[in-house]
């Protein structure tokens, strides 16, 4: 009966595993073409913008309140988003977005604290983003994968949710909503 189940645990791992995966699959943003208003990144993204959001961890626990002050403007196809966070513990920090339209409906853009490029797709009311960004913590910086899902509501009104994980596991959630002035 031993060797029966030590025969067994290769093959039965295995199988949790695939199981286990097979919930991981991703959903496409091509889903929501339908979805209204339509998302125009160039038309949405140019003034100014504020935005409040919320860091999580993978409990649920709120770590960290932001609010950020978004400078965008286009010329052409590339447009400049100047993010100005504040951060609930009186703390700040600027980001420098360069995006580059490369497609009907899609994007790359850069930030210093952008590791290669972030990779962004939109359809209907949606943008998928996808990125790792360089995140110090303490006295380290870690390469965190990040993934946003960003939803147009109306012409003034935009949310945005960001998975976070690193090696494939979940760290937490980033929560924002965009307002344009």
């Amino acid at each position: 009966m031993l060797q029966l189940s030590a025969l067994l645990r290769k093959p039965l791992i295995t199988v949790c595993t695939l199981l286990g995966l097979s919930g991981c699959g991703s959903i496409e943003v091509s889903q929501y073409a339908q979805e209204q208003p339509a998302l125009d990144l160039q038309r949405y993204f140019n003034g100014t913008l504020d935005a409040y959001g919320m860091f999580q961890k993978r409990s649920g626990e709120v770590v960290k309140r932001f609010h950020v002050v978004i400078d965008a403007r286009w010329q052409g196809n590339v447009g400049t988003l100047d993010e100005r966070f504040t951060y609930s513990d009186g703390s700040t920090q600027q980001r420098v977005w360069t995006i580059t339209k490369t497609g009907p409906q899609s994007y790359r853009g850069t930030a210093a604290d952008v590791v290669g490029e972030a990779i962004g797709e939109s359809s209907g009311n949606a943008l998928r983003w996808r990125y790792v960004l360089a995140l110090p913590v303490d006295d380290k910086v870690y390469n965190v994968d990040f993934d946003d899902w960003m939803f147009l509501m109306d012409e003034r009104v935009m949310l945005n949710r960001s998975s976070m994980s690193k090696w494939g596991v979940d760290l937490g959630e980033v929560t924002l909503s965009f307002v344009k002035r």
